[in-house]
């Protein structure tokens, strides 16, 4: 009789807890299910590992390019009243874009054609999603674009190019993070408070959207 008989089946079963390796019973031999087992749950943790490691950061929607932005888009085409006499009336040219992640919307119908309205549609659209979705920073520090537009100090980007909306939510997004308070928050993006503020002031739907969280977090208004 070996010297294991008076052990249970069981505590082979369990294998070695420390080296990992199976144990081996004379009768059963070496108990492969557990080795099964074993490598299973050493996959599963390699392949949590790898995902944790190479996961993506979000990436807010204003960085994408407009045919990128398009495609994420639901459109619909309607009528509406204003300018443009008769022939508007006849034809179908505004354009309502829904961005389907978040469900953000906007909307044209000045222009005569649906061509110029999808495109000041998706301008809207880019103003709406900066300041009304927000995402963690991707980085520590500011991001490639916030630094080629900061080069000198000064925020420099015209307020109808497609950067502007990029730029304040990424703005948005790191004074989250800093509870909507501006120093530390211009400190992380390399500028200063005042430089912050300007870019706020230059659009009044992003200015009060400042305010409001602000206000939100307990903080004195802006002047």
């Amino acid at each position: 009789m070996p010297a294991t008989a008076g052990m249970p089946i069981k505590a082979y079963l369990q294998g070695n807890p420390i080296s990992g390796f199976p144990r081996f019973h004379p009768l059963l031999g070496v108990t492969r299910p557990v080795v099964i087992r074993q490598q299973q749950r050493a996959a599963s943790l390699l392949t949590l590992t790898k995902s944790s490691l190479f996961e993506s950061p979000p990436v807010h929607p204003t960085t994408l390019s407009a045919a990128a932005l398009l495609a994420a888009c639901d459109e619909t085409r309607t009528r509406r009243s204003g300018p443009g006499g008769q022939h508007r009336n006849k034809v179908e040219t505004a354009v309502v874009l829904i961005h389907r992640p978040t469900g953000i919307a906007a909307e044209a119908s000045e222009r005569r054609s649906q061509a110029e309205n999808r495109g000041v549609a998706l301008r809207r659209l880019r103003l709406r999603l900066a300041l009304e979705h927000r995402t963690p920073p991707a980085m520590a520090g500011p991001s490639p674009l916030w630094q080629s537009r900061t080069s000198t100090g000064r925020i420099v980007v015209a307020l109808d190019h497609d950067d502007y909306p990029t730029l304040v939510a990424e703005a948005l997004d790191r004074l989250q993070v800093t509870h909507w308070n501006l120093p530390p928050a211009a400190a992380a993006l390399g500028v200063s408070s005042s430089q912050l503020l300007r870019l706020f002031r230059r659009e009044p739907a992003a200015w009060t959207m400042l305010g409001r969280q602000r206000a939100a977090a307990g903080l004195p208004p802006l002047s």
